[in-house]
């Protein structure tokens, strides 16, 4: 039970947040020149942080991806990761923000209410949050799988994205956000990755697959231990964070030996300025129980060091 909640704790502790941005970046790709993206967008000088804000450059671009097409010019994502809960209050709290930004405007109204839309996204279906919406008279509409426009009962237009529902087909990239990716799923977004040549694309590909494969490391051990170049795209991916694993032993090691080193040298200088004091409290005429009484007191020596200095 113990070693079941501390794999648990291990995949609590993933940085899953760095990865979703710039999984959505990736799954927002084909609009690239058309959208600005803001991590962690502050929303005034306290620290309340947005996990990305996504903004139209242009009032009418069209978002190919299904998750942007539901997209007004100023737009407000909140991501829970694998094991966080999503409920009501985090959908108020997500209309508190949309609220700030648009009244965190340069001038008055210059945010209008119509330009704001708030995007929440979650692996798994929150049942309880959809159980209080139908409680509560909420209209949801599910135009693609894994995607629910709440169509009323809030101020500002929100979706829900349920990444477990997403297709594989039109949304790799989510599908990775997860500790239950297939084999399958793993082998295609690597296989996408061989043909990569943008430095940008590929540093967030990096990032997503860097927190996806440590979450599912039985998956990425099979792929290993299949095809040759599949293996080779698996160690280019994870290069980065094989070269921090060394670099983080190197200077573990070096600081070790130079500690080590410090210290013997400390232990030797020490046993020579003890001698030294030997040599010129005997020169004084000294007993040998006045010298020994002296260095215990000035060396913090035990009786058998002292004894064997006296010699």
């Amino acid at each position: 039970m113990a070693k079941e909640k501390s794999k648990a704790e291990k995949k609590q502790k993933l940085q899953w947040h760095p990865a979703f941005a710039a999984a959505l970046e990736m799954e927002l790709l084909a609009n690239k020149d058309d959208l600005e993206f803001e991590r962690e967008h502050n929303l005034n000088r306290k620290p309340l942080l947005i996990d990305c804000l996504v903004i139209k450059k242009k009032k009418n671009a069209v978002i190919k991806n299904e998750i942007g097409k539901f997209f007004s010019r100023y737009n407000i994502i909140e991501y829970k990761s694998v094991r966080d809960s999503l409920s009501i209050d985090d959908v108020a709290k997500t209309q508190g923000y949309a609220h700030l930004y648009k009244a965190y405007g340069e001038s008055v109204n210059s945010v209008r209410f119509d330009e704001v839309s708030v995007t929440l996204i979650r692996e798994s279906k929150p049942i309880g949050l959809f159980k209080y919406f139908e409680e509560n008279s909420y209209t949801v509409s599910n135009p693609y799988k894994g995607i629910y426009y709440i169509e009323s009962g809030l101020k500002f237009p929100t979706q829900i994205i349920v990444g477990k529902e997403l297709t594989h087909e039109n949304h790799k990239w989510f599908n990775l956000l997860s500790d239950k990716v297939t084999k399958q799923e793993m082998a295609r977004a690597i296989e996408y990755s061989r043909n990569v040549r943008s430095k940008n694309e590929r540093e967030l590909i990096d990032a997503i697959f860097e927190v996806s494969a440590l979450a599912n490391k039985n998956i990425v051990e099979e792929l290993k231990m299949g095809d040759e170049d599949m293996c080779q795209a698996l160690m280019e991916i994870m290069k980065p964070e094989i070269e921090e694993v060394v670099d983080t032993a190197v200077r573990e090691t070096t600081e070790r030996v130079e500690k080590e080193t410090t210290e013997r040298v400390e232990r030797e200088t020490t046993k020579r300025a003890i001698k030294v004091a030997v040599e010129m409290l005997r020169s004084l005429n000294l007993e040998n129980a006045e010298i020994k009484e002296a260095l215990q007191k000035n060396y913090n020596l035990s009786e058998e060091e002292t004894l064997s200095y006296l010699k």
